[in-house]
């Protein structure tokens, strides 16, 4: 009877074995299909998400210098009405992120800074100067540079950034929904994001 008991405790013993190992194994084959699932959203997501905007400014250009021991000032001037294509974008190819596996948590932990890129088209009406104040070359970059500035001051009020930041948020959204599907949590900053609302909190702590 010992023996029959001690056969039947053994069997037993050497059933939940197997079945335990093969749970293990179940386990760590569902957390790598799920590894392998967020890192295809990341490429997928990995993109130049780019907000655009044009401009069209008109700028009085003047410049004066003096001569002859400033007995005498020599002026030139210029209308120069602008044109700019503007955007805004972020290269999300460019996050860095951690995968925990063991916690099931997926870490960003830097989202790159906004990319502003501002091509102006410069046309010159009513160019006046001096014959002691010639336009050279200086003068025109100097003027491109002095538009950029002027741009980006409009650019900064303007809601092409705040556009932008959306995009960026509605993509990190998918990083969220699946993670949460998946039943992993996705952190910021060491931050959980539990809910998705949550996200928009990311645009202030990435300034």
């Amino acid at each position: 009877m010992r023996k029959i008991l001690f056969g039947v405790i053994i069997t037993l013993i050497i059933l939940f074995t197997f079945k335990y190992c093969g749970d293990k194994k179940e386990n760590k084959i569902t957390l790598q299909e799920n590894t392998t699932l967020i890192q295809e959203q990341i490429k997928n997501v990995g993109k130049l998400v780019v907000t655009e905007g044009h401009f069209s400014e008109v700028y009085t250009y003047k410049n004066s210098k003096s001569v002859f021991a400033d007995l005498l000032e020599a002026e030139k001037q210029a209308i120069v009405i602008v044109n700019a294509d503007v955007t805004v974008g972020y290269d999300l190819s460019k996050i860095e992120y951690k995968i925990d596996e063991d916690n099931k948590v997926l870490r960003i932990l830097n989202i790159p800074k906004e990319e502003i890129t501002i091509n102006p088209d410069l046309e010159y009406y009513d160019i006046q100067a001096d014959f002691l104040n010639q336009f050279e070359a200086k003068d025109y970059n100097e003027i491109k540079e002095t538009v950029k500035k002027s741009l980006m001051k409009k650019i900064e009020s303007s809601e092409l950034k705040s556009n932008a930041q959306n995009r960026l948020i509605s993509e990190l959204s998918k990083f969220f929904i699946l993670t949460n599907s998946l039943g992993w949590t996705l952190q910021y900053n060491q931050n959980p994001i539990i809910e998705r609302e949550q996200l928009k909190e990311i645009e202030h702590l990435m300034d």
